[in-house]
C-alpha cells in the first residue's frame, strides 16, 4: 500500500473527495516528520511509536580497502509496533 491508496481506502470509508483524504493523509505524515525532527516521541495508540534514536559518531572500515574511515553521528527514525498490531500480525 502507498499513500495513494491509503488516500483512496480513507476517501471511500468516510465518503470524502480523493483530493481530501491525500491531503489528509499528507498532513498526517508531515506532522510526524515535524515531530521527528524536533527528536519529539510520537505514540499511535494500537499502531506503535515512531522514536528519534542517536547513533554517536564511531570509526569504521572500508571493506574493499580496509581503510579505517570515520563515520558521523547521526539519527535515524525507528518504529515499534503496538502490541495489538503483532498481535493481528501473527493471528
Amino acid at each position: 500500500m502507498n499513500t495513494t491508496d491509503l488516500a483512496e481506502h480513507i476517501a471511500a470509508a468516510h465518503d470524502v473527495s480523493k483530493a481530501d483524504a491525500r491531503k489528509i493523509v499528507d498532513d498526517v505524515i508531515a506532522a510526524i516528520a515535524d515531530a521527528a525532527a524536533k527528536g519529539d516521541e510520537v505514540a499511535l495508540n494500537g499502531f506503535g511509536k515512531f522514536k528519534v534514536k542517536h547513533s554517536p559518531a564511531r570509526q569504521g572500515r572500508n571493506p574493499s580497502t580496509g581503510e579505517r574511515i570515520d563515520i558521523a553521528a547521526s539519527k535515524k527514525l525507528t518504529f515499534a509496533p503496538a502490541k495489538a498490531l503483532k498481535d493481528k500480525l501473527n493471528g
